[in-house]
């Protein structure tokens, strides 16, 4: 199979985010999709990624298995080139929101970056990047911390369902991403549960970055929205836009987002669809 080519990538790509710094100061802000369910999010001369999977580590580690992760789109850009990220977050474990191999060069490009991750899941990833704990910030489910300007809101994800480690924390988690007056929600891997929605509405989310990738109930891969779940959840938590994740990425773990556009239309709730490496601006909200 022919590799998708990213709307912009390599050099283009960061031309890109070049003109995005310059503009800085005018309130918007900028989101890139990184593919899978990787973003890059500038506000005000910062950035901050969201599960970046910028590697081929898992195409390397089932290679020759029953689970081959063939990649459909070609690689945004390699991560030691963004040597301007300010702060990092990843959802939970799963490689492909945990990458060593992206997260490994990020740190190496800059030595001051803040990297947010699940209470729960602290420990295991001070392991995967070979830092200490306490060079990791920590979130659970309803409490926040503050990176690089960013505040990032811990919610409850429910990846099949809401797991939590002996102490209560969640080992699968969103973020409401909070920066001036503006909320960006990424929720990682999730399906949707009882009260999810009145969670996450008091928010007042802007722009949510929803999976599409769950299919339908019948074939369910991973624990996550299927594209009409991910339009109609959107619809419900208020969102001004969704942008949707997760596909395109693995070829046995993928999804049209002709699904998730269709459900859109019929409940008129506002989206946009990107192609990897490509910039979406809140100028697109009308301010």
């Amino acid at each position: 199979m022919r590799l998708i080519e990213p709307g912009l990538a390599d050099d283009a790509f960061l031309r890109s985010v070049a003109e995005a710094r310059e503009g800085a100061g005018s309130g918007r802000f900028h989101l890139w999709w990184l593919g899978q369910s990787g973003f890059l999010l500038h506000w005000n001369r910062r950035f901050l990624l969201l599960d970046p999977y910028l590697s081929d580590s898992l195409a390397k580690k089932y290679a020759g298995t029953d689970k081959p992760h063939v990649r459909m789109t070609r690689r945004v850009v390699d991560p030691s080139r963004l040597a301007f990220v300010d702060a990092a977050a990843s959802s939970h474990n799963h490689t492909d929101h945990l990458d060593g191999e992206t997260l490994g060069p990020l740190l190496g490009a800059n030595s001051a970056l803040e990297i947010a991750v699940g209470r729960a899941n602290r420990d295991f990833a001070a392991e995967r990047l070979g830092v200490a704990p306490g060079r990791l910030l920590s979130v659970d489910d309803g409490t926040a911390a503050a990176a690089a300007g960013f505040e990032l809101n811990g919610i409850a994800s429910a990846h099949e369902a809401i797991e939590r480690d002996a102490e209560g924390a969640c080992r699968f988690l969103g973020f409401a991403v909070r920066f001036g007056p503006w909320t960006v929600y990424h929720s990682g891997d999730t399906v949707r549960y009882e009260g999810m929605a009145e969670k996450l509405r008091r928010f007042a989310i802007d722009v949510a970055l929803l999976p599409i990738n769950g299919a339908d109930p019948a074939r369910r891969v991973a624990g996550n929205l299927s594209g009409s779940e991910a339009a109609e959840l959107a619809r419900d938590i208020g969102a001004r836009l969704v942008i949707p994740c997760h596909y395109e990425m693995f070829e046995f773990n993928t999804a049209s987002p002709e699904d998730f556009a269709a459900a859109c239309g019929r409940l008129a709730q506002p989206f946009r669809i990107l192609r990897a490496g490509e910039r979406w601006s809140s100028a697109e909200l009308g301010l």
